[in-house]
């Protein structure tokens, strides 16, 4: 059986602390989701930029707020991926 998907409501964000977690990637869930159901490899980068709302103007940080190195790290990382299916 499948896990329900993650849906913000006050209980559920309690529960996922009470866990210890700091984040909920929605995307990456349907992504992990589609990989199992289709047996691909998916590999999901998460830059956290926001606390779910909780705060004024609190989305897209833009340059200043590591957009660029995270895209740095994903492109090191696709790109040693890439060199290691070469062989």
């Amino acid at each position: 059986m499948q896990s329900p998907p993650f849906r913000e409501t006050a209980d559920a964000i309690a529960a996922m602390a009470q866990k210890g977690l700091l984040a909920v990637e929605m995307e990456a869930a349907a992504l992990y989701a589609f990989a199992t159901a289709r047996a691909k490899t998916v590999l999901c980068f998460a830059h956290v930029t926001n606390q779910m709302a909780r705060n004024e103007g609190d989305f897209e940080k833009g340059e200043a707020d590591g957009t660029i190195d995270a895209l740095a790290v994903i492109r090191a990382a696709a790109e040693a991926w890439l060199t290691m299916n070469r062989s």
